[in-house]
């Protein structure tokens, strides 16, 4: 039986993207794998050894900052991309100092997942935005920051930015502003 070149480790807890991830890599020639969680990401790693993995930022109950240098030290040539649907310059510049390849915003389709995999360089062709961002966005990307700081405790970041927890469980909670 040949060994399929290439083996993917999908870590997401968001079941239909795994779905949806899982059959389009496997139709591209991947053998890929799926974990829900932090734990069976680890015992997929040991058992199969991927050579690439995308890494959801947020998981049910973990962070995969947390797990990402885990993953890597079971399989230090593992390639990394980190996926988020809620991405800040806080958690990219983390992901990145902490051994992910590349860092992707949800949504993310196959084929934009394949190119962050491939890719060995920077892009200094990247398209630098027009205009600053808004302040809602700026008020985004401080409290990522804190939250950074804080180990992503909820508790500690609100003490921190002076609110209320629920009030900054509630913000946390909204998808990140756009511009």
């Amino acid at each position: 039986m040949q060994e399929t070149a290439e083996r993917l480790l999908i870590i997401d807890d968001d079941e239909m993207f795994c779905h949806v991830l899982h059959r389009a890599m496997s139709r591209r020639g991947f053998d890929a794998l799926v974990a829900h969680d932090a734990t069976q990401a680890l015992s997929l790693a040991r058992q199969h050894r991927p050579t690439m993995a995308t890494l959801d930022l947020k998981l049910e109950q973990e962070s995969g900052l947390k797990l990402l240098p885990e993953l890597l030290a079971l399989v230090p040539d593992c390639r990394v991309v980190v996926l988020t649907g809620y991405s800040s310059i806080a958690t990219a510049v983390e992901a990145i100092k902490l051994g992910a390849v590349n860092y992707l915003c949800k949504p993310a389709d196959a084929d934009e997942v394949l190119t962050a995999l491939s890719r060995e360089e920077g892009d200094p062709e990247a398209e630098v935005a027009e205009h600053p961002p808004s302040i809602n966005r700026l008020t985004w990307e401080h409290i990522q920051k804190v939250l950074q700081e804080h180990d992503g405790n909820i508790s500690a970041t609100a003490r921190a930015l002076g609110m209320h927890r629920r009030t900054l469980q509630r913000k946390l909670q909204k998808r990140p502003v756009r511009r």
